[in-house]
């Protein structure tokens, strides 16, 4: 949310100089932002939220609002949004996209409510979360780094899949060709046992043209 008011220029008004402005200082134009910003918010959030903040209409307040319920800097409410992250786990067959959206959603609520992860912890995490199919690529990861960045398993990640699409790609083909190769052969096979078959050789009785005699 914070980036789509950022997007359209309106997280200004919810900075703490924003925040200040005097009643007086609000022109019609800041009124209009204002509710530009208000709106936005709105629109992102489901009916059981609006209810607990359809009475703030301006947007500092609603903002503020929010925090004070879901964005609370408890110790608590840190547990809670790192549980995500520590319980994280990949299933055989999800796609890696999807896993490695939801581990960036989980980094980003913790980043919100000013809960800083390691990068080298996050890149730990994201190892340890990869199913049994991913054995070798983290075994072999680990042996030959040193240090550990969230950014090169992702990387490392992406080239695996990509290799391994390119591979399949080549098998099915390769498979594709085996499979009209050995559809023209035996095509070719029953011409050839035709023609054979249809040809007439010599058979018993039959009488020479020339001699007029049988047997040859």
């Amino acid at each position: 949310m914070r980036s789509l008011l950022k997007q359209q220029r309106l997280w200004g008004l919810l900075t703490a100089k924003g925040k200040a402005k005097k009643a007086d200082e609000k022109d019609d134009e800041w009124v209009t932002l204002d509710e530009k910003a208000h709106s936005t918010i709105m629109l992102c959030l489901s009916d059981d939220v609006i209810i607990e903040v359809v009475d703030r209409e301006i947007v500092a307040a609603l903002w503020t609002k929010l925090e004070s319920l879901y964005m609370m800097k408890s110790l608590t409410n840190k547990l809670l949004l790192k549980q995500p992250l520590f319980r994280l786990r990949m299933q055989e067959g999800t796609p890696l996209r999807d896993h490695l959206e939801n581990l960036n959603k989980i980094l980003l609520d913790l980043r919100n409510v000013e809960v800083k992860v390691e990068d080298e912890d996050a890149a730990l995490i994201l190892l340890v979360s990869l199913p049994e199919s991913y054995e070798n690529f983290v075994e072999s990861f680990m042996t030959w780094k040193e240090t550990l960045s969230l950014e090169d398993v992702r990387s490392a990640l992406h080239i695996r899949e990509d290799r391994q699409q390119a591979t399949s790609s080549a098998t099915e083909s390769q498979a594709s060709g085996l499979s009209a190769t050995g559809t023209g052969q035996k095509k070719s096979g029953k011409k050839k046992s035709k023609s054979k078959g249809g040809s007439k050789g010599f058979q018993p009785g039959d009488i020479c043209r020339y001699c007029k005699e049988p047997g040859h």
